[in-house]
Protein backbone atom coordinates (compact mmCIF):
# COMPACT_ATOMS: atom_id res chain seq x y z
CA UNK A 1 0.00 0.00 0.00
CA UNK A 2 1.24 3.46 -0.90
CA UNK A 3 -0.20 6.89 -0.27
CA UNK A 4 1.44 9.59 -2.36
CA UNK A 5 0.77 13.10 -1.11
CA UNK A 6 1.46 16.24 -3.10
CA UNK A 7 0.54 19.90 -3.30
CA UNK A 8 2.22 21.49 -0.32
CA UNK A 9 4.21 24.69 -0.51
CA UNK A 10 4.84 28.18 0.78
CA UNK A 11 2.01 30.71 0.57
CA UNK A 12 1.03 33.98 2.15
CA UNK A 13 -1.76 34.43 4.64
CA UNK A 14 -5.16 34.30 2.98
CA UNK A 15 -4.04 32.29 0.00
CA UNK A 16 -5.05 28.76 -1.00
CA UNK A 17 -3.47 25.37 -1.60
CA UNK A 18 -4.85 22.04 -2.75
CA UNK A 19 -3.38 18.81 -1.45
CA UNK A 20 -3.81 15.50 -3.25
CA UNK A 21 -3.31 11.96 -1.99
CA UNK A 22 -3.21 9.14 -4.51
CA UNK A 23 -3.62 5.65 -3.08
CA UNK A 24 -2.31 2.44 -4.60
CA UNK A 25 -2.54 -1.11 -3.31
CA UNK A 26 -5.91 -0.56 -1.70
CA UNK A 27 -9.44 0.29 -2.78
CA UNK A 28 -9.87 3.73 -1.31
CA UNK A 29 -13.65 3.58 -1.15
CA UNK A 30 -13.32 0.80 1.42
CA UNK A 31 -11.37 3.06 3.74
CA UNK A 32 -11.78 6.24 5.69
CA UNK A 33 -9.23 8.60 4.20
CA UNK A 34 -8.07 12.00 5.18
CA UNK A 35 -5.48 14.40 6.42
CA UNK A 36 -3.67 14.96 9.66
CA UNK A 37 -1.00 17.54 10.40
CA UNK A 38 1.86 17.99 12.78
CA UNK A 39 3.55 21.26 13.63
CA UNK A 40 6.97 21.41 15.33
CA UNK A 41 6.69 20.54 19.01
CA UNK A 42 3.03 19.60 18.73
CA UNK A 43 1.13 16.33 18.50
CA UNK A 44 -0.32 15.07 15.27
CA UNK A 45 -3.90 16.25 14.89
CA UNK A 46 -6.80 15.67 12.58
CA UNK A 47 -7.48 18.14 9.79
CA UNK A 48 -10.26 16.44 7.85
CA UNK A 49 -11.37 12.92 7.02
CA UNK A 50 -14.01 11.35 4.81
CA UNK A 51 -15.41 7.94 5.71
CA UNK A 52 -16.39 5.06 3.45
CA UNK A 53 -19.97 6.35 3.64
CA UNK A 54 -18.80 9.89 2.81
CA UNK A 55 -19.29 11.20 6.32
CA UNK A 56 -17.08 14.25 6.74
CA UNK A 57 -15.21 15.21 9.87
CA UNK A 58 -13.24 18.45 10.27
CA UNK A 59 -11.14 19.98 12.98
CA UNK A 60 -12.92 23.01 14.43
CA UNK A 61 -9.99 25.21 13.44
CA UNK A 62 -10.45 24.53 9.72
CA UNK A 63 -14.24 24.40 9.41
CA UNK A 64 -15.47 26.81 6.76
CA UNK A 65 -11.99 27.15 5.25
CA UNK A 66 -10.95 23.63 4.23
CA UNK A 67 -12.88 21.12 2.12
CA UNK A 68 -12.10 17.44 1.79
CA UNK A 69 -13.31 15.38 -1.13
CA UNK A 70 -12.62 12.00 -2.66
CA UNK A 71 -12.64 10.58 -6.18
CA UNK A 72 -13.04 6.83 -5.82
CA UNK A 73 -12.50 6.25 -9.53
CA UNK A 74 -9.04 7.80 -9.18
CA UNK A 75 -8.37 6.36 -5.71
CA UNK A 76 -7.56 9.91 -4.65
CA UNK A 77 -8.54 12.24 -1.82
CA UNK A 78 -8.15 16.01 -1.96
CA UNK A 79 -7.92 18.81 0.57
CA UNK A 80 -8.78 22.28 -0.64
CA UNK A 81 -7.38 24.79 1.81
CA UNK A 82 -8.59 28.37 1.58
CA UNK A 83 -7.96 31.44 3.72
CA UNK A 84 -4.76 29.93 5.03
CA UNK A 85 -3.32 31.23 8.28
CA UNK A 86 0.17 31.04 9.80
CA UNK A 87 -1.18 28.58 12.39
CA UNK A 88 -1.93 26.16 9.53
CA UNK A 89 1.81 25.74 9.02
CA UNK A 90 2.67 22.06 9.50
CA UNK A 91 3.58 18.84 7.77
CA UNK A 92 0.39 17.40 6.36
CA UNK A 93 0.00 13.64 6.22
CA UNK A 94 -2.45 11.63 4.19
CA UNK A 95 -3.88 8.59 5.99
CA UNK A 96 -6.14 5.63 5.34
CA UNK A 97 -7.78 3.29 7.82
CA UNK A 98 -10.95 1.72 9.08
CA UNK A 99 -11.61 3.40 12.42
CA UNK A 100 -14.92 3.24 14.20
CA UNK A 101 -16.99 6.40 14.02
CA UNK A 102 -16.16 7.26 17.61
CA UNK A 103 -12.43 7.01 16.88
CA UNK A 104 -12.43 8.64 13.47
CA UNK A 105 -10.41 11.62 14.70
CA UNK A 106 -7.67 9.53 16.33
CA UNK A 107 -4.53 9.38 14.23
CA UNK A 108 -3.42 6.10 15.79
CA UNK A 109 -6.46 4.34 14.34
CA UNK A 110 -5.12 4.72 10.79
CA UNK A 111 -3.00 1.97 9.29
CA UNK A 112 -1.52 3.61 6.25
CA UNK A 113 0.33 6.92 5.92
CA UNK A 114 1.79 9.03 3.18
CA UNK A 115 5.20 10.62 3.36
CA UNK A 116 4.00 14.07 4.44
CA UNK A 117 3.99 17.35 2.59
CA UNK A 118 5.06 20.68 4.09
CA UNK A 119 2.61 23.56 4.17
CA UNK A 120 4.06 26.90 5.24
CA UNK A 121 1.92 30.02 5.57
CA UNK A 122 3.78 33.29 5.98
CA UNK A 123 2.27 36.30 7.71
Amino acid sequence: VQLQASGGGLVQTGNSLRLSCAASGLISQHYTMGWFRQAPGKEREIVAVVSQTSTLNYADSVKGRFTISRDNAKNTVYLQMNSLRPEDTAVYYCAAGQPTLSAISSWNMYNYWGQGTQVTVSS
